[in-house]
């Protein structure tokens, strides 16, 4: 983990938050290249879930709700953590984290400190903000501990504005903030995430129900090894009866082994009607589906999943992360790679080297229309040797590297360069846009 911190603040991936005054806790910021591996793990995502799909749509909902869509989802009463307190350094913990507090416990007893805690008490992770512009006046409100809500109590606009019919799903990408007691294990555990979720509304049938939980499952199981995942360091978990959230009926957890443990990628749940039942009850809004063939209504169960953008952008730079010889290399699937290409003059100090190194960059950074969802993001490098530029790119993930040199003028071609075999070809630079595309598609 102290290679990957160290790779992800020296190469523009993640910065801690705030950093020049000190930081706050539990806040990271991406830089220019996580920004892009963010964005195409996003992408990927929606690709998958929404566009490729003709029974799901998207949203994008506030940030901010009523403060009454959390009482009735539960957060208000069971969105809790068991907190206990040292009381020999203040320092506050989750009270399940048993490996956490021996390790605390430990380190007291090697300064040869007594430890003794506090009884555990519920700590909602709920934040809190207020609203108004009159001081003494401003209205209590929260930042959404999770981006489901928004979903569910927008259920029947978007049966009203569209034409779906059970069975169908919602997904969305968003902003989810938890005030939590022990953030940590770099951007594992934040304060401010993002999420990436479909709520999937089926007939509140157990056989059919459990069919699609099956069908969703195994299909973001398959997303993670599709993208370059390791399956080795993939598994599921089924929660056990004490642990399962309020909502829940059953939940499965996507784990990835990263070197702080298995821990959880993504939970796929099913949540029975909990949701819409509950903003019926609290609201007083009739939020049952009609259905046409059988000329009942009833109250659709959701199954869903629940992924972790941070947490895919974490285990993904982990998992691509390998030492070879003296150069270090982020396997990334190009697909997720911020940086498809990078261009590069074999001496920056000739005109005409640089000149038509240049032309084949715009070249590459031109939108082509033939491949609409893969655009190809290039990088320019013209410092220093030839060498260290081609393990420059290999530290960020570059699949592709492009050299013109001499022979390029003369010949129209070029040579590429993989990121992981180090094999050279010449392409000719006609050629060169399907070439890449062949092999990031």
């Amino acid at each position: 983990m102290t290679k990957i911190v160290s790779l992800a603040k020296r190469r523009g991936f993640i910065y801690p938050g705030s950093e020049i005054y000190g930081g706050l806790k539990g806040t990271w910021d991406y830089g220019p290249l996580g920004s892009e591996l963010k964005f195409n793990i996003k992408q990927e995502w929606w690709k998958t879930m929404v566009k490729n799909r003709d029974d799901v749509v998207g949203m994008s909902t506030s940030i901010l709700m009523n403060p009454r869509v959390w009482e009735a989802s539960g957060h208000m009463t069971g969105f809790n953590d068991p907190l206990i307190e040292c009381k020999t350094c203040h320092q506050r913990f989750k009270a399940d984290q048993e490996d956490v507090i021996a390790e605390h416990e430990n380190w007291h007893k090697e300064k040869k400190e007594k430890v003794d805690w506090t009884k555990v008490k519920k700590f909602n992770l709920l934040v809190e903000t207020k609203i108004g512009v009159v001081e003494g006046e401003k209205n209590t409100v929260y930042l959404r501990g999770e981006i489901t809500q928004g979903v569910h109590v927008n259920f029947k606009n978007v049966l009203s504005s569209s034409r779906l019919k059970i069975p169908f799903g919602i997904a969305q990408i968003g902003k989810a903030f938890r005030n939590e007691i022990t953030p940590g294990n770099f951007t594992y555990r934040s304060i401010e995430f993002e999420q990436m979720e479909l709520q999937y509304y089926v007939k509140p049938d157990k056989k059919e129900s459990m069919k699609q939980y099956e069908f969703w499952k195994n299909l973001r199981m398959d997303w993670y090894k599709s993208l370059g995942i390791n399956s080795d360091n993939l598994r599921f978990r089924e929660h056990e009866k004490s642990e399962l959230a309020h909502y829940a009926k059953e939940a499965w957890d996507i784990e990835y082994k990263a070197p702080f443990g298995w821990k959880e990628c993504e939970g796929i749940h099913h949540r029975g009607d909990w949701d819409l039942a509950r903003h019926q009850e609290f609201s007083g809004q009739d939020m049952s589906y009609f259905d046409e063939e059988t000329g009942k209504k009833y109250i659709p169960w959701v199954i869903e999943t629940s992924g972790g953008v941070d947490r895919a952008a974490l285990f993904f730079l982990i998992d691509a992360y390998s030492e070879e010889d003296d150069r270090i290399i982020l396997k990334l699937n190009p697909k997720l790679a911020p940086y498809k290409v990078a261009v590069f003059p074999l001496l920056a100090n000739k005109p005409q080297l640089v000149k038509k190194a240049r032309e084949i960059y715009e070249m590459l950074k031109s939108p082509i229309p033939q491949f609409p969802n893969y655009p190809i993001t290039v990088a320019w490098d013209d410092r220093g040797n030839i060498g260290k530029r081609y393990y420059s790119q290999d530290e960020i993930g570059t699949p592709f590297c492009i050299t013109v040199d001499f022979e390029s003028l003369e010949k129209d071609d070029v040579t590429v360069r993989d990121r992981d075999t180090m094999k050279q070809v010449r392409i000719r630079v006609e050629k060169l846009i399907n070439y890449i595309k062949e092999k990031i598609c």
